[in-house]
């Protein structure tokens, strides 16, 4: 088994090494690739020190098995025909390929089975606050079918990647100091404030992450579910929260929905509210489960439910999503 990582040195990519170390991924030959800025460098896995390649429009890829890419839309639209020339499965973590009909867009405890047919070779990694939202709402959909969705997201900066993460430490840093806060990954200063706005506006008024929401729930679920949402950035270093309301065609017993989401895969239920016990974003981090509490019956719809949920949005949102693919992929020999 020989497997590829593009984009090693950003957030996602050190990740990408650190799941697949943590759940002994069965790998022969690891190759890393990177932008030129990133060629050179070396980084450690299972005690072995791999030097960086450069991306390059060559044969790098011939007799790579998968190949994990979180190198951003444009790269992975430019590489996407180097890397899968050869037959390497891509499992790409950017929007590039997410709606296209002949590409598989996969959360693996929700339609795995999707990935029995990718004419491709390529796998979409589906949106780090959509994966969070399906993975709670499956065992929902189980129960009765879900008509309509309402989603506030509360997304960390972890979301915009590594330079936005530290830019938030040095706004934190400055403050201490009297200083003013340094602008640049955010149209606003994040630290001590929510900026409304995750991703470029639309014509129609919702930002490009609330879309994502929408159409990659309805494709991973292979349902005609409606999601509206509104994606906030707030001032937490990594993991994402939600407070979502979902309405079915039928009205549920919350003592259902309770043991459904508690025998979920991927799911941890931590609510206990006399104890003041909910997820939280820093009790997520670096775990793989989707954590969910404050569940509860909609006072204005007697079929809709409420729930808060928490996630690692570099871990499940992300890494750990595609590492499961590869898994999945493997353990059927489908590569």
């Amino acid at each position: 088994m020989r497997l590829a990582i593009v984009g090693v040195s950003g957030a996602v990519g050190q990740e990408f090494m650190k799941v697949l170390s943590e759940r002994d991924f069965p790998l022969d030959d690891l190759l890393l690739f990177g932008s030129s800025r990133s060629a050179g460098q070396e980084f450690q896995f299972r005690g072995e020190r791999i030097k960086v390649r450069e991306l390059k429009d060559n044969d790098n890829f011939k007799g790579i098995h998968i190949a994990l890419v979180s190198a951003g839309g444009s790269t992975s639209r430019q590489f996407a025909p180097v890397i899968t020339r050869y037959g390497t499965i891509m499992i790409d973590n950017s929007s590039a390929f997410r709606m296209e009909d002949d590409v598989p867009l996969v959360v693996p405890e929700i339609n795995a089975s999707d990935l029995h047919r990718i004419p491709r070779n390529i796998v979409a990694n589906p949106n780090c606050t959509t994966i969070q939202m399906v993975l709670c709402l499956k065992p929902v959909e189980d129960l009765s079918h879900i008509r309509r969705v309402h989603a506030a997201t509360y997304q960390a900066a972890s979301g915009a990647g590594a330079a936005a993460m530290q830019e938030l430490i040095d706004q934190m840093h400055q403050f201490g100091k009297g200083k003013a806060a340094t602008v640049s990954r955010f149209p606003y200063q994040l630290m001590m404030n929510l900026i409304p706005q995750v991703d470029v506006f639309t014509d129609n008024g919702y930002t490009k992450e609330e879309l994502k929401m929408h159409h990659e729930s309805r494709k991973i679920m292979h349902s005609d579910i409606e999601v509206s949402a509104t994606c906030v950035r707030v001032p937490v270093l990594r993991n994402h929260s939600e407070a979502i309301w979902l309405e079915t065609e039928e009205e549920l017993d919350l003592g259902a929905v309770r043991r459904a989401l508690d025998n979920a895969e991927g799911i941890k239920v931590i609510d206990d509210p006399e104890n003041l016990k909910y997820p939280m974003p820093i009790h997520a981090a670096g775990k793989d489960e989707v954590f969910v509490g404050r569940l509860r019956k909609d006072l204005t719809n007697p079929k809709g439910i409420a729930f808060w949920c928490v996630g690692d949005q570099i871990r499940k949102g992300a890494a750990l999503n595609a590492v499961q693919i590869a898994e999945y992929l493997v353990k059927n020999r489908l590569i």
